[in-house]
């Protein structure tokens, strides 16, 4: 009865721990004189035996030691039995006291039967429960074959996530060995499990059925993790991921918060040093304005910039509900931050004037813009409008009104454009890069790839398609992008806010390009399901004007490095500002004919090595 699922009456617990308390006084008598009891002791025993089972009998009913679940004791539950014993102990002892003065003249007990009994009525009130829960679990899921499991760091996080797969009855596993880079613990074991090299994971998965690798050491290096993560998924081994001891429940570890590990923590790399006391002297105590708030840059740039404690942030965007969101989570975790939200169009220039002369922003962060290059290839003029003449009314009043640093986020689809938008902003950083010559606010374009989870972004589809059973949706079976997360790529943009000066356009090292049929495969194995059975991946062709591959660079620039090794300067082409003011205006006039074609003909002028590529805009070139 003990063992099913009904709980077992709490009259028969009491019984139960009495009878452990009658059989640890008669053990601790024996012990103690060595299973021959002399008269003297042997004579008031029945006494003893009384008054202890009274003791004991008080402290389990104030205790309600007999009430607890004995299938789910835990740590807290051992301590408590303890502390009561103990406590009842502590009461033998004193009575002790009043029997040797008072009645006896001698002590009722022997203060060493008592240590004797303390000790072995805890350890065998613990140890039934401990069995009870056993054996429960045993018969509980008797059906349930072990699996074998990793777990990579011997460390306290290794250790708890050890702890809790034993403890949790909803799973099943074995702890097969640890793995861990420290040479002072390889080859010794931790709680009987062996703690081994990482090198020997190979032979561990080509030798052992694995259902698991459990990430416990939050220090591991990006590039190992993803050498760690490509063994495991080709052998079919699931990753899972503790997350950080900040974010445990009350101080601890449950089964439920070890998670999957997700694409984008395999595409992480080395930590960023950053220039913190340079940034923080360019930024604290500044108005900053930044357009463009809410999308994935905007608002991250928002949050690495409160830490550095400006005097006011001014946040611009035209999309109302995520601003409004933006709105509550700045109010809730950066409330001593002074900030103004502002609904917007940047091409609105009586608007945005009012905002510069109202607020006189000393750093602008301009990352609004259209950046879907389908939708723009479809909406040239829209590109124009929002991209170009957006950002120079920005750039404009930056100049007018004293703004000591306009920084521009720009794109690798800039370089060697092939769409509307790569070219749009290209002309853009043309327009910023020549506006530099006033020679009093400076002006910095940033140019960086993908970053991972921006609104957008291939992974997120991705993963709504995974959700969805697929198929996957790849437009060419050879397209590559590179990719950046958000955080390193606001990161560098703060890095590289501290040190242009003019008019550069820095460029990021965004690392090795990523083959996007690879990403999706390993996507699709981290989501324990198999290509071809469970799940398919869909070739649909190139979008309009959609690349196989981006660049940083175009072809006829150079680079110079920085002090960052993240971090390179673009030697790009100059323009004479009256040239590009001239084009640039003739380009956003040439917006209210919406005459798709002319308006890409022209930027094709001002943008001569913007080739179209799967567009209707092809046949502009084939004329030229």
């Amino acid at each position: 009865m003990m063992f099913t699922k009904q709980n077992s009456p709490r009259w028969l617990i009491f019984l139960i721990d009495i009878s452990i308390v009658i059989f640890s006084v008669l053990l601790a008598y024996l012990l103690r004189f060595n299973f021959a009891i002399p008269d003297v002791e042997y004579k008031p025993l029945p006494v003893v035996l009384g008054y202890v089972i009274v003791v004991r009998s008080v402290s389990f009913l104030i205790a309600r030691s007999y009430a607890g679940i004995i299938r789910y004791t835990n740590i807290a539950d051992t301590l408590r039995i303890f502390t009561m014993i103990f406590l009842g102990s502590i009461i033998l002892g004193v009575t002790n006291i009043f029997t040797y003065f008072l009645v006896y003249h001698r002590f009722l007990i022997p203060y060493s039967i008592i240590i004797i009994d303390l000790l072995i009525t805890s350890m065998l009130m613990v140890m039934f429960r401990m069995l009870v829960r056993i054996v429960f679990l045993e018969f509980e899921h008797p059906e349930r074959a072990k699996a074998n499991v990793i777990i990579y760091g011997a460390g306290e996080t290794g250790i708890t996530a050890k702890r809790t797969l034993e403890r949790d009855e909803g799973t099943k596993f074995t702890v097969l060995a640890f793995l861990d880079d420290n040479p002072a613990k390889i080859g010794k074991k931790l709680e009987g499990i062996d703690i081994m090299d990482p090198d020997k994971i190979d032979n561990l998965l080509e030798t052992n059925t694995i259902e698991h690798l459990i990430l416990g050491d939050h220090t591991l290096d990006p590039i190992h993790k993803q050498e760690l993560a490509d063994k495991c998924l080709a052998h079919n081994v699931k990753i899972l991921n503790i997350p950080p001891m900040i974010k445990w429940i009350n101080g601890e570890l449950s089964f439920n918060q070890i998670k999957k590990i997700n694409i984008e923590e395999l595409l992480e790399r080395s930590e960023i040093k950053l220039d913190e006391h340079r940034i923080s002297n360019d930024l604290q105590g500044k108005v900053i304005l930044i357009s463009g708030a809410c999308g994935s840059i905007g608002s991250e740039l928002v949050r690495q910039i409160t830490k550095y404690m400006p005097k006011q942030l001014v946040l611009l965007d035209q999309a109302e509900t995520p601003l409004h969101y933006l709105e509550s989570e700045c109010f809730e975790l950066y409330p001593k931050v002074d900030m103004e939200f502002i609904i917007v169009d940047i091409c609105n220039e009586a608007r945005m004037e009012k905002i510069f002369s109202h607020f006189l922003p000393e750093i602008v962060f301009h990352a609004a813009a259209y950046k879907h290059v389908p939708m723009m290839e479809n909406n040239p003029s829209e590109a124009i409008v929002n991209n170009v003449l957006g950002t120079k009314i920005m750039a404009d009043l930056s100049l007018k009104y004293g703004v000591r640093k306009f920084i521009m986020i720009s794109t690798d689809k800039a370089v060697n454009p092939t769409s509307v938008m790569g070219a749009s902003k290209r002309i853009a950083e043309i327009y910023v890069q020549a506006l530099n010559q006033k020679n009093s606010t400076r002006f910095i374009t940033s140019r960086f790839g993908n970053v991972l989870g921006s609104n957008g972004s291939v992974i997120p589809l991705f993963k709504s398609q995974i959700e969805k059973g697929g198929p996957l949706t790849i437009t060419h079976p050879d397209i590559t992008r590179f990719f950046m997360t958000i955080p390193e790529a606001c990161q560098l943009v703060l890095e590289a806010s501290v040190i242009g000066k003019d008019g550069e356009i820095f460029i990021f090292d965004m690392g090795n390009s990523v083959k996007i049929v690879d990403l999706a495969k390993k996507m699709i194995k981290l989501s324990g399901l198999t290509l071809g059975k469970d799940i398919q991946i869909k070739f649909t062709g190139l979008r309009p004007g959609e690349k196989l591959y981006e660049e940083l660079l175009n072809k006829e620039e150079n680079t110079l490095p920085t002090h960052h090794p993240l971090i390179l300067i673009a030697k790009v082409k100059e323009y004479g500002l009256e040239e590009v003011t001239r084009e640039i205006t003739e380009l956003t006039g040439m917006v209210k004919t919406q005459s798709n074609f002319d308006i890409v003909k022209k930027m094709k002028e001002i943008v001569p090595e913007y080739r179209s590529q799967n567009s209707v805009y092809e046949q502009l070139d084939n004329q030229d």
